[in-house]
């Protein structure tokens, strides 16, 4: 089974698979198609050359090119880190130390964390005999500095980051004719999962040319893109001119009913004066 097309699912979905299967097992592509995400026809194309390298293309536009050995994971990698190799134990991955001439303060651990508030004053309504005897509030000390560190300094023994050391794969076995993994192509078939109604699916070629392929293309889908875009374009302009219209009349016939009530209260007007008189 070999799998390719758009993946559009809410919000976070969006990617082109390609899936090929590979001794029973399936392989997705590692790295990330967008594909496009509106409401009009596009074609996607999937070419795997004899020199297994690939391109995927929209609307007869390269989007994504690579190796079939790098961009799948269907052989095993031909280099990988050491399993066996370990850390030396004076491997020093430390970028800074403590500073060892850096002594503590004097008194430092001397330094309260609160201290009586010094501008804190009994309430004159307090009363010792009933509210008891008054005590300051205490506040955070100023000078409390919290617990001490030495200063850090730059790490003369600092080796980095200690990487196992890379070896060839002894589990790595090559096959020069990996593009052939799509050699057994005879059906199409379609796994469809919509939750809305509406996308089609038509005009499939499976063939060994893709200039071929590009010709029937631009031949059968690319003169229908084109009249759908502008038959998109007129809609969206009749709809535009329909929308201006709407908002026309609604200005009128509220221009209307504001000169409507002025009229009225120039009536009421006009029956207050003679009833006045």
């Amino acid at each position: 089974m070999h799998t390719a097309g758009p993946d559009i699912c809410g919000y976070s979905t969006k990617k082109v698979h390609v899936i090929f299967t590979y001794k029973g097992k399936n392989h997705l592509i590692k790295k990330e198609i967008k594909p496009e995400t509106d409401e009009k026809t596009h074609i996607y194309t999937l070419i795997v050359n004899p020199d297994n390298t690939y391109e995927v293309q929209i609307d007869l536009k390269t989007v994504q090119t690579g190796s079939l050995y790098d961009d799948w994971d269907m052989l095993q990698p031909k280099i990988i880190k050491d399993p066996k190799a370990k850390k030396p134990e004076d491997w020093d991955e430390r970028e800074e130390i403590p500073d060892p001439s850096d002594k503590k303060p004097d008194g430092y651990d001397d330094i309260p964390k609160q201290i009586v508030d010094p501008d804190a004053k009994k309430p004159e309504d307090w009363d010792d005999e009933s509210d008891g005897e008054w005590e300051a509030p205490m506040i955070d000390n100023p000078e409390f500095k919290g617990e001490w560190k030495p200063k850090m300094i730059k790490n003369d023994k600092y080796k980095g980051k200690w990487v196992a050391p890379d070896i060839e794969n002894p589990d790595f076995v090559d096959d020069k004719e990996l593009y052939n993994v799509v050699k057994d192509n005879g059906l199409v078939g379609f796994e469809l999962w919509q939750v809305k109604a509406g996308t089609i699916f038509d005009n499939i070629l499976v063939c060994d040319d893709p200039a071929y392929a590009k010709s029937v293309a631009e031949k059968t889908i690319v003169p229908f893109q084109k009249g759908e875009a502008a038959m998109k374009e007129k809609a969206d302009k009749e709809a535009e001119e329909k929308r201006k219209k709407e908002d026309e009349e609604r200005a009128a016939a509220a221009a209307a009913e504001d000169d409507d009530d002025d009229d009225d209260d120039d009536e009421e007007e006009e029956d207050k004066k003679k009833g006045e008189l």
